[in-house]
């Protein structure tokens, strides 16, 4: 698998999700490298998955196809002929039913990927299957050895955490037993702009403490990454031929009224939210992190100031936000 996928060897590999926030930065970022994509949705004829055929390259190396996690025969045909498959696709939801969907939509990826001759899977699981351990020591470095509690997430309603543990593991022992290479890659809250249309979790996240219509700021960290980190994230495990197990995705970690004051700074002009929640706790602190196993594969973080500015510009262009003229520019 070579790296620098030249105009000889351009390999055809797919993208499941390829519509979404993530997936399409993904398929971007493979574009942009000479790859030949195909990518996956429910519906390709959907104006939602425009803005995929409207990337550089995409006319003469993307497909679009139709595929369901739970439909292996479709996700057969999806991968004929592939190298390698990107599996991205996630719904974000705390749904009861989320959980063997998600179990059962990562084996099939899994299996038709080892039935049609793919050598290697990326797939996305999440920060959530990492850091949910209320018995984690505040000293403790978080890295890829991390697991959550599991009972935990349940017992918390964190279903979605739940998903992503499991869905993890499976792909893991599935692989294992098919002599697929897996390489995982695990991002945190993740912003940057979007290529699609639609407003995602994280980007809303950013919107409503803009626009001061999340009330608080609750006393807790968050960790943090620029959605082109994370793309280059899952194209680095795939094309690094030692590439394997898990890789932490996580550029930077900060109390909530940290990331607020960062945006207040960025743009003064907007009604960001100003009142943090009472909870008789003291001050949260951000935890100690690695992001190491990526950092040693090439990769480089954005920071964080950046990727909240380049979101902001993004919701106004993509028409998410009102645009408010600054009384003086505000600069990174």
């Amino acid at each position: 698998m070579s790296s620098n996928c030249g105009e000889d060897e351009k390999e055809l590999v797919c993208v499941t999700g390829a519509g979404g926030f993530i997936g399409s930065w993904v398929v971007n970022e493979l574009l942009q490298r000479g790859y030949r994509v195909r990518g996956t949705a429910r519906d390709p004829a959907d104006s939602k998955n425009a803005h995929l055929l409207a990337l550089e390259g995409a006319k003469e190396r993307l497909t679009l196809c139709r595929a369901d996690v739970l439909d292996r025969a479709s996700l057969r045909a999806a991968f004929a002929g592939c190298h390698g498959v990107f599996h991205v696709a996630s719904p974000v939801s705390n749904d009861p039913e989320l959980v063997p969907v998600a179990v059962e939509g990562t084996r099939n990826v899994i299996n038709a990927a080892a039935d049609e001759g793919a050598r290697r899977v990326v797939f996305t699981s999440s920060y959530g299957a990492v850091h949910m351990d209320p018995s984690r020591s505040p000293d403790a470095v978080l890295d890829e050895t991390c697991w959550s509690d599991y009972d935990f997430c349940k017992r918390t309603d964190n279903l979605y955490c739940c998903a992503k543990m499991m869905a993890e593991v499976t792909a893991a022992a599935e692989a294992d037993a098919r002599g697929l290479q897996l390489a995982v890659v695990l991002p945190c809250m993740t912003t940057g702009p979007m290529l699609q249309q639609t407003l995602n979790f994280s980007t809303n996240h950013v919107a409503r403490y803009l626009m001061g219509t999340k009330r608080s700021i609750p006393n807790a960290v968050a960790a943090y990454v620029d959605v082109r980190d994370v793309a280059r994230a899952h194209v680095l495990a795939y094309e690094r031929p030692g590439a394997r197990g898990r890789y932490l995705c996580i550029g930077t970690v900060l109390h909530r009224a940290d990331l607020v004051d960062m945006l207040r700074d960025l743009f003064p002009q907007y009604p960001v939210t100003a009142k943090c929640e009472e909870d008789g706790k003291p001050m949260a602190k951000p935890f100690k992190f690695s992001n190491q196993r990526l950092r040693d594969l090439g990769l480089e973080f954005t920071p964080l100031r950046k990727s909240l500015y380049e979101t902001v510009l993004c919701l106004q262009q993509k028409g998410h936000l009102p645009v408010i003229q600054p009384q003086q520019r505000a600069y990174l």
